[in-house]
C-alpha cells in the first residue's frame, strides 16, 4: 500500500479514537454533574427544618431546581452530542473522498505512464526500422500510418490533460462562434477513418446543422466519444454516428457493440479518472478523462450527455445541444 493511503488510514484511526473519547467524556460529563445536582439537592434539603411549616414548599423548590439543572444538563449534552456527530459525519466524508480521490490518482497516474509510453514506443520503434532497413513503398507506408496514429493519440491524451487543467482552474476561456456542427462532425469521422481503415465506422450526418459555441472544445467533445466507441468495441463491429437536426435542438447519437454498460457503472462513467471495469482485469486503454471531459464541454454549451443500451448490445452515448439557426 503506497505511503500515502497508510498516512491517510492511520490518521483516520486515530481520529475515531479521539472521537470516541470525546463521546465518552461528553457521557461521563453528563453523569458526573447529575450525580453532583443530585448531591446538591440532598444536602440542602438536608439543611432545611424538616418540622417547619415551610418545609415542604422549600423541599419541593430544591426538587424543581434539580429537574431544571438536570434537563440543562441534558440540552447542553444531546447539543454537543449532535455537533460532534455532525463533525464526524462531515470529516468521514472528506476522508473518503481523499482516500478515493488519492487511489483515482495512483489509478490515473500507472494509466497516464502506459499511454504515454506505448505511442512513444511505438512510433519510435517504426522509424528505427526504417532507418535500418530498406524496406518497399507499402512497408515504409505502413509503418508510417501506425506511427501517425500513435501521434494523434497521444496529441489527444495531452489535449485532453491540458484542457481538464485549464477549465478545472478557471483558465480556459470559451468563445461563441457559429460553428457547422455537422461539418465538424463530418471532419472528425473521416480522420478517425484515416487513423483506423479497418474500423467499420458508419455515418448519418444531418446537412449544415449550426451551434453556437467553442470549436476546439466541440472537436474534442465529437472526438472523445467516437474514440472511446472504438476502444471499447471488437474490431469487426460497427460504430455508428448519427447527427440529425431539429428546430431548437441538434442530437448527436454515437453508438457500439461493445459489451456495454451497467446501470451502477452508468451513474459513474463520467466521473474524473474513472474507467468501466476492474482495474486489474481492464483491457481497454484510457485515463479516465475523455468522457469526464465530455460531460464538462457538455455543461459548458448548455448541452445534455446521457449513455443508454444499444440493442443488442453496446452503448448509445447521446449529446442534445442548442440549435443555433441564425446562420450568415
Amino acid at each position: 500500500m503506497p505511503d500515502k493511503t497508510r498516512k491517510l488510514r492511520l490518521i483516520f484511526i486515530i481520529y475515531w479514537i479521539l472521537l470516541a473519547y470525546i463521546l465518552a467524556a461528553l457521557v461521563w460529563w453528563f453523569i458526573a454533574l447529575n450525580r453532583q445536582n443530585k448531591l446538591m439537592t440532598r444536602y440542602e434539603i438536608g439543611q432545611l427544618d424538616k418540622t417547619s411549616a415551610t418545609y415542604p414548599a422549600e423541599a419541593a423548590k430544591f426538587y424543581d431546581q434539580e429537574k431544571r439543572k438536570t434537563a440543562q444538563y441534558a440540552g447542553e449534552g444531546v447539543t454537543f452530542f449532535l455537533l460532534i456527530v455532525a463533525g464526524a459525519v462531515f470529516v468521514f466524508r472528506a476522508f473518503r473522498k481523499q482516500l478515493k480521490d488519492s487511489q483515482n490518482q495512483q489509478h490515473f497516474m500507472m494509466a497516464l505512464t502506459h499511454e504515454l509510453k506505448t505511442p512513444i514506443a511505438v512510433a519510435k520503434l517504426n522509424l528505427e526500422t526504417m532507418q535500418k532497413r530498406k524496406l518497399d513503398e507499402q512497408q515504409q507506408q505502413r509503418l508510417l500510418q501506425t506511427a501517425l496514429q500513435e501521434t494523434n493519440r497521444l496529441n489527444t491524451l495531452c489535449n485532453n490533460m491540458l484542457l481538464s487543467s485549464q477549465i478545472e482552474a478557471g483558465g480556459y476561456r470559451i468563445t461563441d462562434e457559429e460553428t457547422n456542427f455537422s461539418e465538424l462532425v463530418n471532419n472528425c469521422v473521416q480522420d478517425f477513418l484515416n487513423r483506423f481503415p479497418q474500423s467499420n465506422i458508419q455515418a448519418s450526418i444531418a446537412e449544415d446543422q449550426f451551434v453556437l459555441g467553442d470549436r476546439l472544445l466541440l472537436q474534442l467533445l465529437v472526438n472523445n466519444l467516437i474514440d472511446n466507441a472504438i476502444k471499447y468495441s471488437p474490431k469487426e463491429a460497427a460504430i455508428r454516428i448519427e447527427l440529425s437536426g431539429g428546430q431548437h435542438r441538434l442530437s448527436l447519437r454515437v453508438k457500439d457493440e461493445g459489451k456495454g454498460i451497467s446501470d451502477e457503472e452508468k451513474k459513474k462513467i463520467f466521473n474524473k479518472y474513472y474507467r468501466v471495469g476492474n482495474a486489474a482485469t481492464r483491457a481497454a486503454k484510457g485515463t479516465g478523462l475523455g468522457l469526464y471531459l465530455s460531460k464538462k464541454i457538455a455543461r459548458q454549451h448548455n448541452a445534455n450527455i446521457s449513455v443508454t443500451d444499444n440493442a443488442p448490445t453496446g452503448s448509445i452515448f447521446t449529446v442534445e445541444l442548442p440549435a443555433y439557426s441564425e446562420k450568415r
